[in-house]
């Protein structure tokens, strides 16, 4: 079922229609860990939205530690689909950082049984890539 108006159906770039699955706001839980840190747990929340007429989706995401609520990280930024079927992302942490300043960085999404998985991998000075994510989302 559709839930789109016509003028928000009519708002939606072609370029991202292959992505429209995404859309909306998804919630779970994921692992966390690295070599240089302790494992950890935590609860997610991803929002993927459009821009009116543009080939580009707004997503911000935040996490919380499930013992607390407590706020962990956040960030935001843009998904562009290019030619070629993959996808440009450019992302700002809560923290000041870009991942630009990690030496690598992976991230993975499958949708599987109407769940939002991924996987995120990281290398740095220190490191070769290496699990550090995981999370296992519903849409909302």
């Amino acid at each position: 079922m559709n839930n789109k108006t016509p003028s928000e159906a009519a708002a939606l770039h072609p370029a991202i229609a292959p992505l429209s699955y995404l859309l909306g706001t998804w919630r779970g839980q994921g692992e966390g860990g690295y070599p240089t840190i302790a494992s950890f747990s935590y609860g997610e929340e991803l929002n993927f939205s459009p821009i009116s007429g543009k080939p580009v989706i707004a997503y911000t995401q935040k996490t919380w530690k499930l013992s607390s609520g407590e706020p962990m990280h956040a960030e935001s930024g843009y998904w562009r689909p290019k030619s070629d079927g993959s996808i440009e992302v450019v992302i700002s942490q809560s923290t000041g950082l870009v991942e630009v300043q990690v030496k690598e960085i992976s991230r993975t999404f499958e949708l599987v049984n109407g769940e939002l998985c991924y996987l995120v991998q990281m290398a740095t000075h220190l490191n070769s890539l290496t699990p550090h994510l995981k999370a296992v989302l519903k849409k909302l």
